[in-house]
């Protein structure tokens, strides 16, 4: 199967499913993007990226358990297929190429 590109939201969201390792739902998925990242990033923007990476194959997801704290609802937990995590290494292999290749890489900045 040929990879399938990915814009940079789409990326980010399936890198942080990768990196959360089974406890990947909506809100800790947004959270963690923000930390990260520093961007302000909307739930329903998460939702519709999970929606989009699981019809690509590259995420799936089932229900977790009912839990007191969300009055009993189960929240939709996201994994990442081998389909995904294959994605996610072609991305790093390809921008690990282009860093390589760089001449001058960039330095931080001493002055401004």
């Amino acid at each position: 199967m040929k990879r399938g590109y990915l814009g940079e939201f789409e990326e980010i969201v399936l890198l942080t499913v990768a990196v959360m390792e089974g406890g990947a739902y909506g809100v800790a998925i947004t959270h963690e993007i923000c930390e990260q990242t520093g961007r302000a990033v909307r739930l329903n923007q998460v939702h519709a990226a999970l929606e989009r990476l699981e019809d690509k194959g590259m995420l799936k997801s089932e229900m977790g358990e009912p839990t007191a704290e969300r009055g009993g609802r189960r929240k939709r937990l996201f994994t990442t297929t081998a389909y995904g995590r294959r994605t996610l290494q072609e991305i790093q292999e390809v921008r690990e190429s282009f860093w390589a290749k760089l001449l001058n890489p960039f330095r931080p900045a001493t002055s401004l």
